[in-house]
């Protein structure tokens, strides 16, 4: 039986990196999702919605496949922190974090191969984040640039340096896909990531 094609529903270089991770054979398709929230929604309602969404709205290209959709909203007081897009803002919410827990909804949809089946869920990583001068945040920006980044920190690159703590059940969940996870959806959407056949 021919392995399903597995599709990623994302634009993030980050994602695509990590889902590079498995090796597996894969194709990657801009999904048409408007991101906005829903007035009182909260941010990990937010990530699942947008995580479906885009899972379903790629689905509809590729019948039959795998695919993959990926959204990532921080909170921090029940509040959620967008991607802060310029300098501004970015320190801004790095201020706004000194000394506290942010937590870091990653939520994950696998859509397919069949028509009725989708599968959801949400990884939360807890990130405590260490109290540093407006000086270190200002470099760590200019070093980094992480303004496509919810929180305004690269965990993967020197954003490490502004972090206290980080508790997480996987690893990859604060870059952008939580891989373990992953793996146990792809085996149930038919797709065992250490089946050679599937190389």
């Amino acid at each position: 039986m021919d392995r399903p094609v597995i599709v990623l529903a994302s634009t993030s270089t980050y994602r695509r990196q990590l889902i590079e991770r498995l090796g597996l054979p894969h194709r990657v398709h801009a999904p048409q999702v408007d991101e906005s929230p829903l007035s009182g929604e909260v941010p990990r309602a937010t990530a699942l919605r947008l995580a479906r969404a885009k899972a379903l709205d790629v689905a509809g290209h590729y019948p039959g496949a795998v695919v993959i959709g990926s959204d990532q909203v921080a909170e921090l007081d029940g509040i959620a922190l967008g991607k802060p897009f310029e300098h501004a803002a970015a320190l801004a919410q790095l201020e706004r974090m000194q000394g506290r827990d942010v937590v870091f909804h990653t939520a994950l949809a696998v859509a397919g191969p069949t028509i009725d089946r989708l599968q959801i869920d949400c990884v939360p990583t807890t990130v405590r984040f260490r109290s540093l001068p407006r000086s270190m945040l200002d470099a760590y920006l200019r070093a980094d640039q992480p303004y496509d980044c919810a929180g305004a920190a690269k965990i993967e690159s020197l954003g490490i340096a502004l972090v206290e703590r980080v508790e997480a059940d996987d690893p990859t969940a604060l870059i952008g896909l939580p891989l373990i996870r992953l793996t146990t959806m792809l085996a149930v959407a038919g797709v065992e990531v250490l089946d050679a056949r599937a190389r």
